[in-house]
């Protein structure tokens, strides 16, 4: 490098002289640019490299100050076939900037170019396909969709990134080309490399934005991979998925609104004769079926969710408008802290942000209620922020929150800057307009703001004054006499207007004044602005409808001056109401109508927000920005009517990635019942509120390599009868191999320590024989388990099919052999064997508190395996059933050919996954031979429901009885799960129905707690019924039993019973409170019972969702009333 730079001091071309223009008039040719240029083309020219080098930043770096380096194009594109890599990148830096405006030169070198797509450098190939896209003419089409279709199938994800930036490029250049560039983004969409999704949405987003048939099989694959993708490619592909998922799956919150709406319809057509059948249809609307979403939309909700912390604003907008258009609405308060959390951003994000906010809170006002200061304005704010952060302020008050947000507006209004002074003056009209209770103290305040010195506020008050006075104008004579005195002193054209309109308008009201300001502005009337004259002309003629004698004279003068004003429309109205006040011989029929034309009551004005109609553009687009359609927006389409078929998005999966094992495809198929590998691990039914982010982003991270082969495990196909019987004999041999291992373990009394480390020679034995078994697949996706805590749970499952086995033996057959029992004691009853099993917890006494499993993580739950507790926390065997618990028949002995089987709701939490309603079912074998290998098979769920299985039951020994919990997530309704009970012989079809009551768990809250929380659950959320408490509910034990027998709900601790209800009863009525929670979703679920005199009583719940309070009313009053 030393003699280029020796070069460049020789020819005097240091970077820091400074550059003129190519104008000779500028003196350019006496300076040393041109110099400079030549001595960059004799670099260029020469036989070093290293010049070449030099040359080349010199011009990139010309490039990146802004500089025209156009003239030395020549010189550079003679270099494209340099052999020097490094220049040559540069090169091509250079052509793709150049490109476009010397086309014909780089026509020249369009052979390089092409030799460049077979380059074995990546960056050189990318770089040649990038120069060929940006010289624009049709000429060169057919090699630039050659060189597309090439780079598509590259080897490198880099060139086929830069393969699906081209296509737009291509697109644009020539339309006719669609049909072919269509398969390339076909192709590309198949892709599961994150570098190239990005682009190729964008791509699809540009050329074909309508076919969303491309985009099924490749959904649940962009889902997974949206974590890693880089920020620019995630807004692409969630505002992509965002439309998507509007043609594709169910309104969330459907419900809700269409019972909204019947209820209103219902209530204004009461009086009509169609009262009846609204009434009907609100009845049948109450009784739809509960809304399920489909697993695929919580998939799209679930992986959005960690974006929110990201720390490109524009992601987190991204999402934020997804969720917003997209999920339920008990979901979408997730994405306000993210909101608030950009305020602190630039003020350019500020604006952009504060303008999406303005909308989301005109109807999801509670979402951003509790970040009220956070909304307020700041000195330095500029003033387009202040007026969005005022009209965000406006959108939130209410009644609980009004008197903070006034006394804000008050200091507002001190302001230097006049703009935002008039803005927070007219929201305070705006909130006397919305809250009632505030009008009369709006008003006074603003009455007060008349005297100010500063002219601006007080013309604008006049302004919003005269609206508010419009809604109440008998109470308020006095404003408008005070405002009749100010006429000689406002000067602002609109506040004269607002005034001379008011005394018009209720010139009854002040009518010694109101002819008194008509003779003083028929003097100024010339020097009036043209608005202002408008309103002279009106209040004449009102005045002269009304009081004829003392205004007529007054009224022609004025109608004269108007007659001869320079604006033709003062001139117009001047003759037309001529015409219609002034009676004459060739006046028309209107003449008679004149008082009924200008005394008519004037509906009070509505002060709505400007961004009331906003939505309907997609949020956070510039379409929503402008508040009109943009060039290139595309319109957020409408909920479906009924769901489209989800079975498009099934992949399936090419037969060499399928488990070779036949064994491990009938494993699958028993324990993933809906998806497997990505798609099951990301469990796409689970509330999105109860997963961590942790969770979701090694989901995704996990998935990038094998996103779209699993989705179909249970499609794999179907197993003949002769390969069943020889995964039968495997599973005979491989049972008496684990029975003969623990029948030679030591006995029970031996120390903790021995236990211990026996159970983990044997977890690691069975760990080995899993792991033979695994196919590939399955193996990447253990080793990226312990990334996250929900698929460490999962994945554990998979794991311990076989390992699992001799522990799971200690609580079926084996458990007829307790170490501290005789062989004689072996049978005993179901309760026995489970107080037995609890002394595997002898030994370790410390370690009695049970830890939920969610919190442990894969590596130590794997150090763990070996102890019984964890064992006993993954398959808990030993809850029984208490009194009030009740048993329901799953399978009669009779229809179960001697197997009887029943199930209980036990109401414990169900430890593996929190969210599912724990099932405890007890298996009783009244034949005389041994049941062995006892399963589920084939679940058939609605919509959203999953099924957490039981460890398969190896053999269940004649008289013998065994209890396994189970796990489903019934989503909140009622359904029936359907599912297959199979043993070495027979499947037999169960199901089961959980009451409504079970799909709760108890939530401790204090009273004030509990109050507040009633008190958002009020209006189309609240459901009260009267009844007569049964003979036997006398008193509180009895009733408190009752409730909590019928549904899961905990006791609300209450002080003296005055205080503890609303409203208050009499002393002799106490009040008994109780408070739960959906263990779906977790929705509150609040029931309160107000006894009175005479066994009378008032039941009410509480509950955003409206159809378990529907029904949990009716469980409770029949509970109450027996």
């Amino acid at each position: 490098m030393s003699a280029s730079s020796a070069f460049s001091d020789e020819k005097g071309g240091s970077a820091s002289e400074p550059e003129y223009g190519h104008d000779p008039a500028s003196g350019g040719i006496f300076s040393s640019d041109y110099k400079r240029h030549d001595d960059l083309k004799e670099m260029l020219d020469s036989n070093k490299d290293s010049l070449k080098l030099e040359a080349m930043k010199r011009i990139v770096a010309m490039i990146a100050r802004g500089k025209n380096a156009s003239d030395l194009f020549p010189a550079v594109v003679k270099n494209v076939a340099c052999k020097n890599i490094e220049v040559k990148k540069l090169v091509y830096v250079y052509l793709v900037r150049y490109a476009e405006e010397q086309q014909d030169l780089a026509l020249l070198s369009i052979s390089t170019f092409q030799r460049g797509l077979k380059d074995p450098n990546q960056l050189i190939r990318a770089s040649a396909l990038r120069v060929l896209s940006s010289i624009r003419v049709t000429i060169i089409v057919p090699i630039m969709m050659l060189a597309i279709k090439e780079a598509a199938s590259d080897m490198s994800p880099y060139v086929r990134k830069t393969a699906a930036h081209a296509i737009p490029k291509l697109h644009s250049l020539d339309p006719e080309q669609k049909d072919q560039l269509i398969e390339v983004i076909e192709k590309l969409l198949a892709d599961k490399t994150t570098l190239v999704a990005g682009s190729v949405v964008m791509a699809f987003e540009e050329v074909c934005p309508d076919r969303i048939d491309l985009i099924h099989k490749n959904y649940r694959k962009l889902c997974n991979l949206l974590i890693d993708v880089e920020e620019w490619g995630q807004v692409v592909i969630i505002n992509m998925l965002t439309r998507y998922a509007r043609t594709q799956f169910l309104n969330p919150n459907i419900n809700e609104s269409l019972l909204e709406e019947s209820s209103d319809k219902a209530f204004y057509a009461s009086d009509d004769e169609e009262d009846e059948d609204k009434k009907a249809e609100v009845a049948t609307l109450a009784k739809r079926k509960p809304y399920v979403m489909d697993p695929d939309h919580r998939l799209l909700l679930r992986n959005t969710k960690p974006l929110l912390q990201s720390r490109n604003a524009a992601v987190v907008m991204a999402v934020a408008q997804l969720y917003f258009h997209l999920a339920p609405k008990a979901e979408v308060g997730i994405i306000a802290k993210a909101l608030v959390r950009l305020m602190r951003s630039h003020s350019e994000v500020q604006y952009v942000v504060l303008q999406n906010v303005a909308t989301m809170t005109i109807k999801r006002r509670g979402m951003f209620e509790p970040y009220l200061k956070s909304f307020y304005i700041r000195s330095t704010d500029p003033t387009q922020i202040k007026i969005l952060k005022l009209e965000v302020l406006t959108n939130l008050a209410n009644e609980t929150n009004i008197s903070t947000i006034l006394r804000e507006f008050q200091t507002y209004i001190k302001s230097m800057d006049k703009d935002f002074v008039a803005a927070s003056i007219q929201a305070i009209g705006r909130c006397a307009t919305n809250i009632g209770e505030v009008r009369d103290t709006c008003l006074n305040g603003l009455v007060q703001l008349l005297s100010n010195r500063d002219e601006l506020v007080v013309a604008e008050s006049v302004v919003v004054i005269k609206k508010l006075l419009q809604m109440q104008p008998e109470q308020h004579s006095d404003i408008i006499k005070h405002m009749a005195k100010l006429i000689d002193n406002i000067q602002v054209p609109m506040a004269r207007a607002s005034i001379l309109w008011l005394i018009g308008e209720y010139c009854e009201h002040v009518p010694k004044i109101a002819p008194d300001v008509l003779r003083k502005m028929a003097k100024t009337f010339n020097n009036e602005e043209d608005i202002v004259k408008l309103q002279i002309i009106n209040l004449a003629a009102k005045l002269y409808l009304t009081n004829s004698k003392q205004t007529k004279l007054l009224t022609q003068y004025v109608l004269n001056l108007a007659k001869y004003d320079q604006n033709y429309d003062i001139r117009d109205r001047a003759r037309f109401i001529r015409q219609l006040i002034v009676p004459t011989d060739k006046s028309g029929a209107l003449n008679k109508y004149a008082k009924k034309l200008f005394l008519a009551l004037k509906p009070a004005p509505i002060l709505e927000s400007p961004f009331k109609d906003r939505d309907h553009f997609q949020l956070g687009s510039l379409s929503h920005l402008l508040n009109a359609k943009a060039g290139g927006y595309q319109e957020l389409p409408d909920w479906p009517e009924s769901a489209p078929d989800p079975s498009v998005r099934n992949v399936e999966i090419p037969e060499w990635s399928k488990c070779t094992s036949r064994k491990d495809r009938k494993e699958k198929k028993v324990e993933k019942p809906f998806y497997s590998d990505s798609e099951g691990e990301s469990g796409p039914t689970e509330s999105a509120d109860s997963e961590s982010d942790t969770g979701s982003g090694s989901e995704s991270a996990s998935a990038s390599d094998e996103s779209g082969s699993g989705s179909e495990s249970e499609e794999s196909g179907e197993e003949t009868e002769s390969e069943e019987e020889e995964e039968d004999e495997e599973k005979e041999k491989k049972r008496k191999k684990r029975l003969d291992k623990t029948k030679a373990k030591k006995p029970a009394e031996e120390s903790a320590e021995s236990e211990q480390s026996s159970g983990t020679e044997d977890r690691k034995r069975g760990r080995k024989a899993v792991k033979n078994q695994k196919s590939a697949s399955e193996s990447e996706s253990e080793s990226e388990s312990s990334e996250s805590e929900d698929e460490s749970e999962e994945e554990e499952s998979e794991e311990e099919s076989e390992s699992d086995t001799d522990i799971r033996k200690k609580k079926t057959p084996v458990s007829k052999q307790p170490p501290k029992q005789s062989k004689k004691e072996s049978k005993k009853e179901t309760q026995e064997m489970s107080l037995l099993d609890l002394d595997d917890f002898e030994p370790a006494p410390a370690s009695a508190p049970v830890t939920p499993v969610n919190f442990l993580s894969s590596s130590l739950v794997s150090d763990l395996e070996g102890l019984s507790l964890t064992d006993t926390i993954l398959a808990p065997t030993t809850i029984a059933p208490s009194g009030l618990i009740k048993m329901y028949e799953l399978l009669h002995r009779i229809t179960g050919e001697g197997l009887a089987v029943e199930y209980c709701f036990s109401r414990q939490p169900f430890s593996p996954e929190p969210n599912m309603v724990a099932v405890q079912i007890q298996f009783t074998n009244n034949t005389n031979s041994e049941t062995k290998n006892l399963h589920i098979e084939e679940p058939r769920m609605q919509s959203g429901m999953r099924i957490r299985e039981f460890a398969e039951i190896d053999m269940l020994a004649a008289g013998e009885s065994v209890t396994v919990v189970m796990g489903i997530d019934f989503c909140d309704s009622t359904q029936a799960a359907n599912f297959q009970l199979c043993t070495h012989t027979r499947k037999f079809f169960v199901s089961i129905q959980p009451p409504v009551g079970e799909l709760m768990t108890p939530a401790f809250l204090t009273e004030n707690d509990f109050k507040k929380e009633q008190g958002k659950l009020m209006g189309m959320n609240e459901i009260s019924e009267k009844l007569t408490l049964g003979e036997k509910c006398v008193n509180e034990h009895v009733i408190v039993e009752r409730v909590t027998a019928t549904a899961n709900l905990s006791r609300v601790p209450c002080g003296s019973d005055k205080e503890c209800s609303i409203p208050p009863p009499p002393p002799s009525a106490p009040v008994y409170r109780f408070a739960g929670k959906t263990v779906s979703s977790g929705c509150l679920v609040l029931v309160t019972v107000t006894t009175k005199e005479g066994g009378a009583a008032q039941l009410t719940v509480n509950c955003e969702k409206m159809v378990i309070g529907t029904m949990l009313v009716k469980d409770m009053m029949q509970a109450l009333s027996q």
